[in-house]
């Protein structure tokens, strides 16, 4: 077997090993709730698909549902320093939270490359 072909093969394992993981971990949540939530609160500054149109706001799609989750608790409980983020994530609940991530975790990401 070719060099090529074996870093190609450890490639393909390592995405389906990946998309397991995110599978998994957010096969409890509800997607359409995590939709209709960000609707309500998040598509302003992060978009509706999780793909900022702006620098100011982080993309959210494509991220790790298990980040995402983490990162909203640590805006409620305070670990995370952001006003503005901590009153967004203050009235999610738990199951939420679970929703949001899995349903940004599970939209397509898109790269922006900016020319000068």
């Amino acid at each position: 077997m070719t060099r090529a072909r074996r870093i190609a093969r450890a490639l393909g394992v390592a995405g389906a090993v990946v998309a397991a993981a995110v599978a998994t971990s957010a096969a409890g949540a509800d997607l359409a709730a995590g939709q209709a939530k960000a609707k309500e609160i998040c598509q302003a500054c992060h978009g509706m698909d999780g793909n900022s149109a702006t620098a100011d706001y982080p993309k959210l799609a494509g991220q790790y549902p298990d980040y995402l989750a983490k990162a909203l608790r640590d805006y409620q409980s305070g670990r995370r320093k952001n006003p503005i983020m901590a009153g967004m994530a203050a009235p999610l609940t738990p199951k939420d939270i679970e929703n949001l991530a899995a349903y940004y975790a599970a939209q397509p990401p898109v790269l922006t490359v900016h020319r000068q």
